[in-house]
């Protein structure tokens, strides 16, 4: 586990906006992706990670322009996922201002994806996006899912992981698809047993509802958090839940 743990607001982009929903359903209007992102940067945020939510479901690909015009407003790692079906996706990505890359459907899809993008870019660019929904269909009783929660697979995912890692992935987002705009808490049990297989960091995702919801997920192994209604609506700051994880003795990033 990292020394010093990362908070990391999430902007869920569709068709331009920030967007919002409950277990990814029912998707409602946040704000300007660009003008978000320029305010947790001054709030302190570690990273942001930019999602466009509907660029698998649409087939189409991510904002370039609205990825670009982020970048040049944060100084801070960035990381852009939706829509990415190939290395040159990706090469596209950064050179418009992204720092590492997110995919989930399209290496499911076709995982030699995975080995394509680490052999060109290095594992440091590769972060593996994995929605996760509890099921009784798997030995670990969690399965992976695509197209935003919306489609079941068959994968188990922790199985998954652990391919993905052994092809190159340099990062696991994890997120809760059934703790997703909640607001009850991350899945510490989702949380541990990934950091249990995994030899590369961990991203705790989907849950948060108050400061005292990041602690936890660092506890049960996350390197770092990350959360979007909770910024997004102004419940919380970046400082609050740094503060909180500080008080819980957590060494975070002034």
């Amino acid at each position: 586990m990292s020394l010093v743990c990362r908070v990391i607001p999430c902007l869920d982009v569709a068709a331009g906006r920030v967007v919002k929903g409950v277990n990814f359903q029912n998707l409602r209007d946040m704000g300007d992706p660009v003008e978000l992102a320029h305010l947790y940067f001054t709030q302190g945020a570690d990273e942001l990670t930019f999602l466009d939510v509907t660029a698998t479901v649409d087939e189409r690909s991510t904002t370039y322009d609205v990825v670009r015009r982020t970048a040049e407003e944060v100084f801070i790692p960035l990381t852009v996922g939706g829509g990415v079906r190939s290395a040159d996706d990706v090469a596209r990505l950064l050179a418009v201002g992204a720092d590492k890359t997110g995919v989930n459907s399209a290496a499911i899809a076709r995982p030699a994806l995975l080995d394509e993008i680490a052999d060109r870019f290095g594992a440091q660019v590769l972060v593996l996006s994995l929605d996760v929904k509890r099921s009784d269909a798997t030995a670990s009783g969690f399965v992976v899912t695509t197209h935003g929660g919306r489609t079941e697979t068959t994968l188990d995912a922790l199985a998954w992981a652990r391919e993905a890692i052994e092809r190159g992935a340099g990062e696991l987002l994890v997120n809760s698809i059934d703790a997703d705009g909640t607001k009850q808490g991350f899945d510490l049990e989702l949380v541990a047993l990934m950091r249990e297989i995994s030899s590369v960091p961990v991203i705790a995702s989907g849950g948060a509802g108050k400061a005292s919801d990041f602690g936890p997920a660092i506890t049960a192994g996350a390197d770092a958090v990350l959360a979007a209604s909770v910024f997004h609506s102004g419940q919380l700051t970046v400082g609050d839940v740094k503060a909180a994880m500080m008080a819980d003795g957590i060494e975070v990033r002034a």
